[in-house]
């Protein structure tokens, strides 16, 4: 039954805090993450400081653009899921002309910032842009929507890389390649949480795509992802250190999978799940640095 929603008193500037999910950045830091593993793995670890400032701040402004447009897809669903029915387009705390002029500020923001990068790189922001205003249609149409997220996550590798080579090589596509696989992982234990609602609303997840076999799916993406990073280091000869890292994380996907597989694991543990990615990809990150320089 479609829940009405109703405009509640929220101040106009928390609505917008909320609408660009700065209360919960932990959405906002693992979008940077890929994009910091590439800037400093072309750069050997080494990246210019004006270029690390550009990535950080470009993937806040790409972030935020995607969260708005997002929800205005969505301010007609959003009410009906249990976990998104208080955002502020769905509660109406925000006008859909709000939305609308906080997106293209946000875009705009991005766009500037690309503008800072070589011409080969500003390309890619720009084949990343359909990707990033069409994905939230992909739930309606496509069955495994977290693979298109996981596309709109692999630019920020390219972008990236690029942004430092003006190129890509084979280590970037081994790293793009994990990238996706992480993406799909930590996004498919997401949805997990949604499940109930998104079967009885008619939109698709990976998590119904795979239905019982969910928590499989999972595990054989973040073996993926560590087999990938895996080939990345013995590509770029990378030393001790990122070795290390990449088995702290790997212990973790697969103690994260064991408990996946419980069936009777509460709801908000997969959040926690998807949470205790970021500071994985923050250990991946320093095993990254550290491997390159020294």
């Amino acid at each position: 039954m479609l829940t009405q929603p109703q405009p509640n008193s929220v101040p106009t500037w928390l609505a917008i805090v909320r609408l660009l999910r700065w209360d919960k950045p932990e959405g906002r830091l693992i979008l940077m993450i890929p994009a910091l593993w590439a800037l400093f793995l072309a750069a050997k670890g080494t990246p210019p400081l004006g270029l690390v400032g550009a990535v950080v701040l470009g993937t806040f402004a790409t972030s935020a653009a995607g969260c708005a447009i997002n929800d205005l897809w969505d301010r007609d669903i959003d009410p009906q899921v249990e976990r998104t029915r208080d955002r502020p387009l769905a509660s109406r705390a925000l006008s859909i002309q709000v939305g609308v002029v906080v997106a293209l500020l946000a875009m705009g923001c991005a766009a500037v910032l690309a503008f800072y990068l070589n011409p080969f790189t500003f390309w890619l922001c720009v084949a990343a842009v359909p990707i990033i205003i069409f994905y939230p249609a992909a739930k309606r149409v496509f069955p495994v929507p977290q693979l298109v997220l996981s596309i709109a996550w692999g630019f920020a590798v390219l972008i990236s890389w690029s942004a430092v080579t003006e190129g890509l090589e084979l280590a970037t596509w081994l790293l793009w390649g994990a990238t996706i696989f992480w993406t799909l992982g930590f996004d498919t234990v997401y949805a997990m949480s949604d499940r109930e609602d998104d079967r009885r609303i008619g939109i698709n997840s990976s998590a119904l795509f795979f239905g019982d076999y969910a928590a499989s799916a999972v595990g054989v993406f973040f073996a993926g992802t560590a087999g990938l990073l895996a080939a990345l280091g013995v590509v770029m000869q990378l030393q001790f250190s990122f070795w290390l890292a990449l088995a702290v994380a790997t212990v973790v996907w697969a103690w994260q999978y064991s408990r996946l597989r419980d069936k009777d694991l509460p709801n908000p543990a997969y959040g926690e799940i998807f949470r205790q990615n970021v500071w994985i990809g923050f250990v991946v990150l320093a095993g990254m640095i550290a491997g390159s320089v020294f």
